[in-house]
């Protein structure tokens, strides 16, 4: 099984704007300790996202060594660590480093991601079509 580094960001890898906000995310001094995984492939951290009973149709989980978080909190912990280096990075600090906007607007954010794959004829990711590891050990 592949080791599983201490930061994890998991997004649904078919959402042009969850993909667009991974990569712009600045979060460069971590380099050696964070990882992207797309849901929609096999990683043994989705197993663990299914056993806490996290939804990733919901909102994206971002864990960060023994603690997951979940949509609203996962893009507020998200503004508290990245650098803030480029504008983007700047203005995801400004508007998601208090908890409470982040809970105010996450839902717009995930509505909007929702007509995005709507338009675009792109499946939703149920708990049931995520990637399962094919022989287990």
């Amino acid at each position: 099984m592949n080791a599983i580094p201490p930061i994890v960001l998991v997004y649904d890898g078919e959402c042009p704007i969850c993909s667009a906000y991974c990569k712009a995310l600045a979060i460069r001094q971590l380099e050696s300790r964070f990882q992207i995984v797309n849901a929609r492939q096999y990683h043994p951290i989705i197993e663990i996202i299914n056993e806490k009973g996290l939804n990733l149709e919901e909102g994206f989980v971002l864990k960060i060594e023994k603690e997951y978080f979940h949509g609203a909190d996962a893009i507020h912990r998200l503004a508290l660590i990245s650098t803030g280096a480029g504008l983007f990075n700047r203005l995801n600090y400004l508007i998601f480093k208090s908890a409470y906007f982040s809970k105010i607007l996450y839902p717009f954010l995930r509505t909007g991601r929702n007509i995005i794959l709507f338009l675009l004829g792109r499946r939703k990711m149920d708990q049931a079509s995520l990637p399962v590891r094919l022989n287990p050990d």
